[in-house]
C-alpha cells in the first residue's frame, strides 16, 4: 500500500494511463502493455516492502514497475493472452456476481483459457475491447481517486493482491455506468479512429 502522500500522484497515473489506454491501445499496445506492466510490477514490488520507510517504497516502486514493464513489452503474445485470459476470468466473476456468489476455480480456469485462445485468434478486436474497457475501469479509478474518494483513494493505493479486475472498481451505480459508457466510447474510437491502418 502506498503512504498517503503517493496516494494522489498514484491516481494521476491511473488517470493519465487509463485515458491512453482506453482511447488508444491498440495503436500502441506496447506502450499500454508496458504501462500496465509497470502498474502491477510496482504493486507487487511495493507490496513487499513496508509502507514506513518512503524512500524504500518508492524505489520499489520503480524498480518492480519497470521490471515489469519490461516483462509485458517482451511478453508481447503472452500480453494478448494474458487479456483473453483475464477478460474471460473477469466475465465468469460477472455472470457470477450477479447472482451473489463466486464461481468454481475450474469454471474461471476453463473460461480464461479459453478466452487465451480466443484473444490469439482475433488479437485485434481483443486488444481493443480489452484496452478501452481495462482503460474505462482505470480511468474511472484514476479521477474518482483525485475527485477525493477515499475508497477509490485506497485501491489506487493497494497491494497486487487486492488489486483484482472486478474489486478496483468505486461500489457506485454511477462509476459502474461511468466506466461502461467510457470503455464502449474506447472501442468506437479505436475501431474507427485510432485502429484503422495499424496491422
Amino acid at each position: 500500500m502506498l503512504p498517503a502522500s503517493l496516494q494522489a500522484p498514484a491516481a494521476v497515473v491511473l488517470l493519465l494511463g487509463g485515458l491512453l489506454a482506453c482511447f488508444a491501445g491498440y495503436r500502441i499496445f506496447r506502450v499500454v502493455l508496458a504501462i500496465y506492466g509497470f502498474i502491477l510490477g510496482a504493486l507487487l514490488a511495493t507490496s513487499v516492502v513496508g509502507t514506513e520507510h518512503t524512500m524504500w517504497m518508492i524505489g520499489a516502486a520503480l524498480g518492480g514497475g519497470i521490471v515489469g514493464a519490461l516483462i509485458l513489452i517482451w511478453a508481447y503474445f503472452i500480453g494478448v493472452a494474458l487479456i483473453g485470459a483475464g477478460l474471460g476470468a473477469m466475465a465468469v466473476n460477472l455472470l457470477w456476481a450477479a447472482t451473489g456468489g463466486d464461481p468454481h476455480i475450474a469454471v474461471v480456469i476453463t473460461v480464461a483459457i479459453l478466452g487465451a485462445l480466443a484473444a490469439l485468434a482475433l488479437q485485434r478486436y481483443v486488444i481493443v475491447v480489452a484496452t478501452a474497457f481495462a482503460g474505462a475501469q482505470t480511468v474511472v479509478v484514476g479521477a474518482v481517486a483525485l475527485m477525493g474518494s477515499r475508497v477509490a483513494a485506497d485501491v489506487a493505493a493497494r497491494t497486487v493482491y487486492s488489486v483484482y479486475p472486478l474489486d478496483p472498481m468505486p461500489a457506485t451505480l454511477m462509476d459502474s455506468v461511468a466506466a461502461l459508457v467510457l470503455g464502449l466510447t474506447g472501442v468506437v474510437v479505436q475501431l474507427l479512429i485510432t485502429s484503422k491502418g495499424k496491422k
